[in-house]
């Protein structure tokens, strides 16, 4: 499948795949200057990039691990959604989750972006839903870990 991505500065980078097997293409950061993330503070980081992702897809923005797990930094939202009629700037809530203050670079990578199908349902509201073992029970009701 190919995706349309277009590149809104000449410094862009189009996404990367680390190896065969990612799932998710590396987006990079697209900066004029480098940006200082304190603790526990977000910033807006843009990519340069705007994309057109095809009806009955989505474009999910996941954190990178090495980067959450050795600086602290990933996506503040968690999960960023890009939806098929957006065409603006792709940008990553980047939220430093670490003690220190972190420095983000024009061209790092700092957020990956997986294009995945998805299902829209119409919602219908009904008085009463089918029964389940479990039930209402949520939040570690099931006892398991």
């Amino acid at each position: 499948m190919k995706v349309k991505i277009k590149k809104l500065t000449d410094s862009a980078i189009i996404p990367t795949y680390g190896s065969s097997g990612s799932a998710g293409g590396d987006l990079y950061a697209c900066l004029e200057e480098e940006v200082t993330v304190a603790p526990n503070q977000t910033v807006l980081i843009g990519t340069g990039l705007a994309v057109q992702i095809p009806d009955g897809y989505v474009g999910l923005v996941y954190a990178r691990s090495g980067l959450a797990t050795k600086s602290g930094l990933a996506p503040a939202n968690k999960v960023g959604v890009i939806d098929s009629d957006y065409r603006g700037e792709i940008k990553v809530a980047l939220h430093n989750h670490s003690l220190e203050m972190r420095t983000v670079k024009s061209g790092d990578r700092i957020a990956q972006m997986v294009i995945a199908p998805y299902l829209k349902v119409e919602y219908e509201q009904v008085s009463q839903l089918t029964d389940t073992e479990r039930g209402e029970g949520g939040f570690g009701s099931t006892g398991k870990n």
